[in-house]
């Protein structure tokens, strides 16, 4: 599909600047001799069409007239303006011009002219246009459906490939393209293939596309293009507005943009203009006899030259068969060399490897005798452990019976020590209230009553403050919220909350006079909390917080239950009381020894009057204790 013109060998033979119009254009600076392949930058596609146009238009028959753009140089253009002729479309008039229409010939009629050529009837003079009422009504929905299936089956997914004479493979393969009519591929360097390429003028384009509703790639047109009858455009697209045909292939150099059709209007003179003249004999110089004996004699130079390369040609190939058997063994000399060295390097290559496997291996049997020593000594440690063993198990099941005891002794003292706590301080039910009860006789109320004696609370508080700090030292539990009981004036401190700062804010009184209520009340809320922690210690749970009463009456209840008898208290054995009992057993032994001597009347005496012989006894605390 290339189209080839001849031009003027320089761009300064004629104006390019100007076209055949008087239109301004712009300047190539390239001249056609010079474009070759290391110029060519990029390729685009404008008009893709992927069903071929027919060639036969409508309302023309199959001559000349229907090729594209036949009519469009502008000689023939000047012919048609002209109307000196009426060509003929076809050896025949194969169409007939219909009834009641007449030849479009000025004043002649008929289907003849005075020459003897037939005229051919012109077209109807109004066509008839296609009937759209299918898209009257249509809604816009509808309307932009159809225009999108109409645009949809006209883009396809489009590349390219380059390709030389002579070149089995493709010189250079483009990116695909997806969806659209007009691709612009990426720009591309062919300066890489080497001067066999790039230094040639021309190449084979061939453009790949497909649609949706095919799966594969279809060739839908190869051009064959001759760099040196390529057309200039400009320098962009932009300022170009010429219509271009159905798949015009644009080519980008490094000068500006060309492209390759017949209907551009020229701007470089025909080469037959150009032309000089000939000779009016029709004789032309040819070369002189001694120009041919000249080159009769390069000629026989030439032939000399190529025997003698023959010569030397075959005797250079017998020299070297000649000492074909000198060259293997040189050959085989360097082929053993470069054996010999690689075996040398592989022989030290081994040798390191074994220094380093032989010191590998001592590292190995040091660790190996380490361990050994480590197993001995674990071995000897076992053995020990599990003699010590077989004597802490037989210990172990007396002391499991041993605490098991000390478990139930204790279980039982602090079962005697809650019933004196409740001898002492004894919780009483009020009568006719319900969860209300005394202690010590003062009355306790569950919530803060304005009828209640500030006095009478704060000493009932006391007690229960009391009982509280024994039974968190009998049972051996610390509550989270320290008591000081003072009686009356007991108080509780918080060392939890982050929000008090000094020790004095950490402090709650137990009493209503002279405190603020709501820190008495917190101070409340800390001893039920205190109760509750011994409560859960002892697997009771506790029903309401705010019954300080019925929950120690409850906890000192638990504490108590038990079967069989309570224990009997035992006898303190501190150095103390030890020692009194050693200084009264002597006191009584003075008595007994003096009695025997005859003081029974001094005896009877104190008798009489219920007095007792005193001793002093010196304590191991200095002081000196009467009895």
């Amino acid at each position: 599909m290339s189209a080839k013109r001849n031009g003027p060998k320089y761009s300064s033979d004629v104006n390019p600047a100007v076209d055949v119009r008087g239109l301004t254009r712009e300047k190539p600076w390239l001249l056609p001799s010079n474009r070759k392949l290391r110029h060519l930058e990029g390729i685009s596609l404008r008009n893709l069409a992927l069903s071929r146009p027919s060639s036969l238009s409508q309302g023309k028959t199959a001559d000349d007239q229907a090729l594209p753009n036949s009519l469009r140089t502008p000689t023939k253009s000047l012919a048609l303006r002209e109307k000196k002729l009426e060509h003929s479309r076809s050896s025949n008039d194969l169409r007939t011009p219909p009834p009641g229409r007449e030849a479009h010939d000025g004043s002649q009629k008929g289907s003849g002219t005075g020459n003897g050529l037939k005229v051919r009837p012109p077209l109807p003079g109004k066509v008839r246009r296609r009937s759209t009422l299918n898209w009257t009504n249509a809604t816009p929905e509808v309307r932009q459906k159809k225009l999108e299936d109409v645009a949809r089956l006209k883009l396809a997914d489009t590349w390219f490939s380059l390709h030389c004479e002579g070149v089995a493979d493709p010189v250079y393969v483009s990116e695909v393209v997806e969806k659209t009519m007009n691709p612009n591929f990426r720009f591309f360097d062919l300066s890489t293939y080497g001067p066999w390429i790039t230094r040639r003028d021309a190449l084979t384009i061939k453009f790949w596309a497909r649609t949706e509703a095919s799966q594969d790639y279809g060739l839908v047109v190869e051009l064959q293009m001759h760099l040196r009858s390529l057309q200039f455009i400009g320098k962009s697209l932009e300022s170009f507005h010429h219509p271009l045909p159905p798949n015009c292939a644009i080519l980008h150099l490094a000068d500006g943009i060309y492209t390759n059709f017949t209907d551009l209007p020229l701007d470089e003179p025909v080469l037959g203009m150009l032309a000089r003249p000939k000779n009016a004999q029709g004789l032309q110089p040819t070369s002189t006899f001694d120009e041919l004996m000249r080159l009769s004699n390069l000629d026989d130079c030439v032939q000399d030259a190529l025997a003698t390369r023959e010569r030397l040609t075959s005797q250079i190939s017998a020299l070297l068969d000649k000492q074909q058997n000198d060259r293997r063994v040189v050959q085989s000399a360097a082929q053993a060399q470069d054996s010999l060295s690689s075996t040398n390097r592989a022989v030290s290559t081994v040798q390191k490897q074994i220094k380093a496997g032989l010191a590998r291996r001592s590292e190995l049997q040091a660790s190996l005798q380490t361990r050994r020593d480590a197993i001995q000594t674990g071995i000897c440690a076992q053995e020990k452990s599990l003699a010590h063993l077989n004597t802490a198990r037989s210990n172990f099941t007396k002391h499991c019976a041993l605490h098991r005891e000390i478990q139930s002794e204790l279980a039982g003292q602090i079962r005697r020590i809650s019933q004196d706590v409740i001898q002492i301080y004894p919780i009483e039910p009020i009568p006719h209230k319900a969860l209300s009860f005394t202690i010590h006789g003062l009355p306790l109320p569950n919530a803060t009553s304005p009828s209640s004696d500030p006095a009478v609370t704060a000493a009932a508080l006391g007690s229960v403050a009391h009982v509280t700090q024994m039974l968190s030292l009998y049972l051996s539990a610390a509550v989270p919220y320290p008591i000081s009981p003072y009686g009356s004036f007991s108080t509780i401190y918080d060392p939890i909350s982050i929000s008090l700062q000094s020790e004095a804010a950490r402090t709650f009184p137990l009493y209503q006079k002279g405190a603020v209520t709501y820190r008495f009340e917190y101070g409340v809320f800390l001893l039920n909390s205190d109760i509750e922690f011994l409560m859960s210690k002892q697997g009771i749970r506790m029903v309401d917080l705010r019954h300080t009463l019925p929950n120690l009456k409850y906890l000192l209840t638990v504490l108590t239950s038990g079967r069989g008898e309570l224990p009997e208290r035992k006898g303190g054995r501190s150095p103390i009381n030890q020692e009194l009992s050693r200084q009264d057993a002597e006191g009584r032994l003075a008595v007994d020894e003096w009695s025997s001597k005859g003081s029974n009347g001094a005896l009877t005496k104190l008798a009489m009057h219920g007095k007792r012989p005193s001793t002093r006894v010196q304590s191991p605390l200095g002081r000196e204790i009467e009895q």
